[in-house]
C-alpha cells in the first residue's frame, strides 16, 4: 500500500469481544492481530477469514480483515469488507473509524467527492475525530484542485477545437479561391482559344474570300480583255 504522509489510516484491531463470542473466533482474531503486527499480512489475513467463517457477522474481523487487505494493495476486496463492517456495526466509534478507511480508500483512488462523503459520515458518527477532520479538508482541497484542472483542460480542449475549426474553414476558404483561380483560368483560356479560333477562321474566310476576289478579276481579264491589232 503506498505510504502517505498526509493522509491517515486507522489502524485499529477491535479485539474486545461480546461475552457470548465464541472461542475460536476470538482465538482466529488474536492470532491475526499478532500477524498483523508483525507485518505477516497474509497470515493475519488467513486468520481474520477463519473467524469469519467461525462468525460471518463478527465487524471485528471485518474491520481488521479490510486493513489488512489494504496493506496488500488489494483496496477493492478491502472495500467490500469495510462496507460490509459499515452496514452491520452499530457502535457510533467504531462505525466512524470504518467510513474513516473507506474515504482513505477513494481518497488515494482520487475519488474526492465520495471520499469527502465517507470522511463526513466518519464525523457524523465521531465527530472528535481530528485525523478524519483533517483528510476531510484535504479531500476537498484535492477536489477543488480536481475540478480547476479538470475546467483547464475543458477549455483548452474547446479552443484548440475552435483553432482546429478555424484552420479547417480558413483551409476550406484557401482551397474554394484555388478552385475558383483554376477556373478562371481555364475559363480565360477557353475564351482565349475560342477567340483564337475566331480569328483564324475570320482570317480562313477573309482569305478565301480574297482568293475568290482574285479568281473573278483574272477570269474578268480573260474574258474582257481584247488583242490590239497592227494599224
Amino acid at each position: 500500500m503506498t505510504h502517505d504522509r498526509y493522509i491517515w489510516l486507522t489502524l485499529l484491531l477491535f479485539t474486545s469481544m461480546s461475552a457470548f463470542a465464541q472461542k475460536a473466533e476470538r482465538d482466529y482474531i488474536r492470532k491475526g492481530n499478532r500477524c498483523f503486527k508483525d507485518s505477516i499480512y497474509v497470515d493475519a489475513e488467513i486468520n481474520y477469514r477463519k473467524a469469519l467463517d467461525v462468525n460471518p457477522q463478527s465487524t471485528i474481523a471485518m474491520f481488521n480483515l479490510g486493513n489488512t487487505l489494504l496493506w496488500q494493495n488489494k483496496q477493492q476486496e478491502a472495500m467490500e469488507q469495510f462496507v460490509s463492517a459499515a452496514q452491520i456495526e452499530k457502535d457510533k466509534d467504531k462505525k466512524g473509524k470504518i467510513f474513516h478507511n473507506i474515504g482513505v480508500i477513494f481518497h488515494s483512488q482520487k475519488e474526492y467527492a465520495k471520499a469527502i462523503e465517507a470522511y463526513k459520515e466518519s464525523l457524523r458518527n465521531n465527530p472528535k475525530d481530528d485525523e478524519t477532520r483533517y483528510n476531510l479538508a484535504l479531500a476537498q482541497k484535492m477536489l477543488k484542485d480536481q475540478q480547476q484542472n479538470q475546467k483547464e483542460e475543458q477549455n483548452q480542449s474547446q479552443q484548440q477545437q475552435q483553432q482546429q475549426n478555424s484552420d479547417q474553414n480558413q483551409k476550406e476558404q484557401e482551397n474554394q479561391k484555388q478552385n475558383q483561380q483554376q477556373q478562371s483560368k481555364a475559363e480565360e483560356k477557353e475564351n482565349q482559344m475560342s477567340r483564337e479560333n475566331a480569328e483564324q477562321l475570320l482570317r480562313s474566310v477573309m482569305q478565301d474570300e480574297e482568293n475568290t476576289q482574285d479568281k473573278v478579276k483574272k477570269q474578268q481579264i480573260i474574258q474582257g480583255g481584247r488583242l490590239e491589232k497592227d494599224w
